[in-house]
């Protein structure tokens, strides 16, 4: 089964040819989705079906080991009772529109910030592959970041600078930026974790920078350089000629790579409009766990 890819962006970004992914099991396929997310990052596939189920094994032939220490595991219990998809929704149990004063909701509007998935775990997150079940009647896009190009962008002395330069990443402090404080009991489960700022893969040799809002402080610096520091690439890396912004479809299914891209959910009115999508995240395991 041969795929083809139709950039989207200058930079990264590609819709993937009609492909049906629950029948995607011959190891030429999975290789060249491979080949496709390790060129362009972020690949957009159109009219999917899949069950929960169907998601989840997707997930673990492409990619192999699935993340499931998600921040939101330690608010609720996961719906659909496997932590590994992650239910990224304004809804409860009972499938109605979580009030605004909802934690679960309060903890979800921060994805409305730039962050990488599973930053603040070791191993982190590799690929992330977001599902539309549900979408409201307006917009609500998710908006990714090209690091790779961004670092491309920098100049040599601030290449030089953080070449070598490690970084937290905390979701608690992540959330705290943004008025959302775990109890210390929730704050244990979630310790955060430390990665270079500056990523190099074996599968993707481009550099790129690794940072976004979970980045908490630079191991090697002060804080409050560190901070600003991390504060300035972030601008930097979110000019409007590394962004790219994606309208969402009925069963679209959206696969990045974490360690070249940053991502966001943009604002829409969520205590009026139902939106219901599934994650499934793998991990950066240093050997591919996929068939």
């Amino acid at each position: 089964m041969s795929v083809t890819f139709k950039p989207l962006h200058p930079n990264f970004v590609a819709e993937v040819s009609e492909i049906d992914l629950r029948e995607v099991n011959d190891p030429q396929t999975l290789a060249e989705l491979r080949a496709g997310m390790a060129k362009y990052g972020v690949l957009v596939f159109k009219n999917q079906h899949f069950s929960n189920q169907e998601q989840l094994d997707f997930a673990q032939r492409m990619d192999g080991e699935l993340h499931a220490k998600t921040s939101s595991s330690v608010l609720a219990k996961n719906r659909f009772g496997n932590e590994a998809l992650t239910d990224i929704s304004n809804v409860g149990q009972d499938g109605s529109i979580l009030g605004a004063e909802d934690r679960r909701r309060m903890n979800g509007i921060s994805n409305r910030i730039w962050h990488t998935d599973a930053s603040f775990e070791d191993p982190a997150g590799r690929y992330s592959m977001l599902y539309a079940r549900n979408i409201p009647p307006v917009r609500a896009d998710t908006q990714f970041a090209d690091m790779r190009s961004a670092y491309q962008a920098l100049d040599e002395d601030t290449k030089k600078t953080i070449a070598d330069l490690h970084v937290h990443h905390s979701i608690v402090y992540s959330r705290h930026t943004m008025g959302f404080d775990f109890s210390e009991e929730e704050s244990a489960k979630l310790k955060g974790a430390i990665h270079p700022l500056v990523r190099i893969c074996a599968d993707n040799p481009l550099p790129a920078l690794y940072l976004a809002s979970h980045a908490s402080r630079v191991m090697e610096w002060a804080i409050p350089e560190g901070r600003l520091l991390l504060k300035d690439l972030i601008e930097h890396a979110t000019q409007t000629q590394f962004t790219w912004s994606h309208q969402w479809s009925l069963n679209d299914l959206v696969i990045w790579d974490n360690r070249t891209t940053m991502h966001r959910a943009r604002p829409f009115d969520d205590v009026k409009y139902k939106r219901e999508l599934t994650r499934v995240t793998t991990l950066d395991l240093p050997q591919r766990q996929a068939a």
